[in-house]
Order: structure tokens, then sequence, then C-alpha cells
């Protein structure tokens, strides 16, 4: 065999054709390959270019294969030594046609029904680098000075109104009266602060009375309806938000009762979301939040009554152990509640998020879905156990 050959040539047959039981290649490929320098005139005249084996590449692969001459002076230099070194190999398999080996079959996990990893539906580290953020931020005001923390609660209650109003003009074509709301939700919770519930309620009752004449300016048409989801939009937000401020007008431990607030909502928050990621199977409300399950809803209520108790025993005053897993539990329904609230209002309206104001959570009205409803449930419970303050 000379060195420009792939192989020997194969005995002729009985009818006198070169049998193709020698070519190692598809029987499908082409003409047998040159044969030794002692081959017939004929052969000699009409070599032709050997076949490269179909390896299972693409059609490019194969037809850029097929054209290349096996000669001296068109030889790949680079993989002479290869196949010197494999010519005696390829000779004694000779006889035998080479089958390509079969490529694994390659599946996903979906294909073979694994569970498919979890993953968290948003950006962890952005949200988790915006919460420790605005939690700095509340604690430095929510001790320092208590009209500071009374201007972070309104500043999140005119922000929450106009997401919300924003939302609804856009998906609904609700025309909510953004200016009364923004003026008389202030006015809430400056007046629960500083006169008490009662003051609270007339607050209310005047910014009600603002969002019907404040309309009246306008064409007729959807008064009904843009007014009714503006007096909505009073209550939900600024008069939830104003029991926050009837906790931090406690003179004996106005911040503690606020900082045991905030606490239980966000251990229940997270409670409910690493054990539901970690164990959740079971869907609590699939037509609502598809993502929360009853599992998370367990480790919502037993991270929150151990937050519960601690907090009842070193943050507030005459408190005692049981009454902080009362508490933890009414935070853990309260706040699962004012979830699937929220989510329940964006199912109607169609969107995701209420906002993008913060990176990984959404708007402010995402952060603030759980803890609005759970404001009055924390100001009632610490009231009956150890007073107003």
């Amino acid at each position: 065999m000379n060195d420009s050959s792939w192989g020997a040539r194969p005995a002729p047959s009985a009818g006198g054709t070169p049998s193709r039981a020698g070519y190692w290649g598809p029987p499908d490929q082409g003409p047998l390959p040159a044969g030794p320098p002692h081959a017939t005139a004929d052969s000699a005249q009409t070599r032709p270019m050997p076949i490269v084996p179909d390896t299972g590449g693409d059609q490019d692969d194969r037809d850029q294969g097929a054209a290349r001459l096996s000669g001296p002076l068109f030889r790949d230099e680079s993989r002479d030594e290869s196949r010197d070194e494999s010519r005696d190999e390829f000779r004694d398999e000779e006889q035998q046609p080479v089958t390509p080996t079969p490529q694994p079959e390659r599946h996903s996990a979906h294909q073979h029904g694994a569970p498919a990893k979890k993953r968290a539906g948003r950006d962890l580290r952005a949200a988790i680098g915006v919460g420790l953020g605005l939690g700095a931020v509340i604690v430095a005001s929510l001790f320092l000075v208590k009209e500071l923390f009374l201007g972070v609660i309104v500043i999140a209650v005119v922000v929450g109104l106009w997401e919300l109003s924003s939302r609804l003009r856009e998906e609904k074509g609700i025309r909510v009266p953004l200016v009364p709301l923004a003026v008389g939700g202030a006015a809430m919770v400056v007046a629960g602060y500083v006169r008490g519930a009662e003051g609270a309620w007339v607050a209310v009752a005047l910014t009600s009375l603002a969002v019907l004449a404040w309309r009246m300016a306008e064409p007729p048409h959807d008064y009904l309806k843009d007014v009714t989801a503006g007096i909505f939009a009073a209550f939900y937000v600024p008069f939830l938000a104003t029991f926050v401020a009837l906790m931090l007008s406690a003179d004996a431990d106005g911040p503690q009762r606020v900082f045991t607030f905030l606490v239980l909502t966000v251990v229940s928050d997270t409670g409910a979301y690493a054990v539901g990621w970690k164990f959740g199977r079971h869907k609590l409300a699939p037509r609502i939040s598809p993502g929360k399950t009853r599992e998370g809803l367990l480790g919502a209520v037993a991270f929150a009554m151990v937050a519960g108790v601690l907090c009842m025993q070193f943050l507030i005053e005459g408190g005692t152990w049981w009454q902080g897993l009362l508490l933890g539990l009414a935070v853990a329904a309260s706040a699962t509640l004012g979830d699937l609230g929220e989510s329940m209002i964006k199912r109607d309206l169609g969107i995701k998020d209420m906002g993008t104001l913060l990176p990984g959570h959404g708007g402010i009205m995402d952060r603030l879905d759980s803890l609005l409803p759970t404001a009055p449930v924390v100001w009632l419970l610490l009231v009956i156990f150890v007073g107003a303050g």
C-alpha cells in the first residue's frame, strides 16, 4: 500500500467487479478508492477520489471531506503521522464495514420527568441590597427621630397612591383623582399621629368628600366608577398606613411597637418564601398566586410565632411569650391575606408588579402589600395585650 492510499484494494468478486466489502465507509457514498500501483490500466485511468467516511457532521463537512485529494501534495501534513500509525489498524479492519458510533441521546430534565431546579422569580442580589438599604433608613429614622419616620410613612403612602392610580388608569381606564388622594392620605397619617384615631377618621371623611368634588370638574361619564376606585384607594393605602402612625404615637414604647410590627411582617414573608421554595408542593391559592404553597404558609406561621415570642419578651414592656405566639399567628395570617389581596388586584389588572421603583422588588405597593393589612392587626392586639401606651 502506498502513502496516498487509506487502505488496500479489496479482492475482485466472482463477477470480476471489485468487492465493496473492503470499503470501510457507507456503501452508497460513491466509487471505491484507487488501488495499489499494480492496478490495471483501466483502474488507473478512472482513479476516483477517496471518500471520507461519514462521522456524523453536517452536510458541508461531508462535502469538504469528499473533495480532499489523496496524493502527497494535497495531504494534510498535520495529520499524516496519526494516519501512518493507524494504517495497520485500518488494514486489519478492512474486511469489516465500520458502523458509525451512535451518539448518546440527550434529554432535558423535563423529558425524563425529573423536576426542574427551582429558581427564584426575582434578582435576589438586587432584592437583598435594596431591602437592606431600606431597612437601614427605616430603623435609623425610627429610633433617632420619630417625626422623621412619620415622613417616611407619608412618602410611602403618596408613592403607593401614585403607583395604584397609574396602573388603574393604564389598564382599566379608571381616572382616580390623585391630587385629593395624595393630600388627604398625608393628612390621615399626620392626623393619626397627632390626634389619634378620631383625627384619622375625620381626615378619611374629608378625603372622601374631596375625591367626590374633584371628579365633578370632568365629564360625568364613568363618574361612579372613578370615585369608587378613589375611595377604595383612600382606605387601602393611607387609612391602613395610619395605624402605623398610631403605634408610633405611643409615648412609652412607640418605636418598639413599630419595630415589632415590621420585624414580624418581614419574618413572616421570609419564612413563607424560604419554606415554600424548599419544601412547597401543594398550592395555596393557584388561581390568585401560583407561587404560594401551603408549606410556605406553615413556614410563615412558624417563623412569625418565634419572632413574636422574642419581640414581646424583649421589646414590648409588659408583654409575655404566649402573647407573642398569638401575635405571630395573627401576623402570618394577615400578611398572607394582604399578599393575596394585592395579587388579586394585579391579576385583575393583568400586570406582574405595581411599579419598577425598587429593583428586585417591583414598586412600593409590592412591598406594602403585606404591611398595610397587618398594621391594624398588630395595633389592635398590642392595645389589648399591653394597652395604648
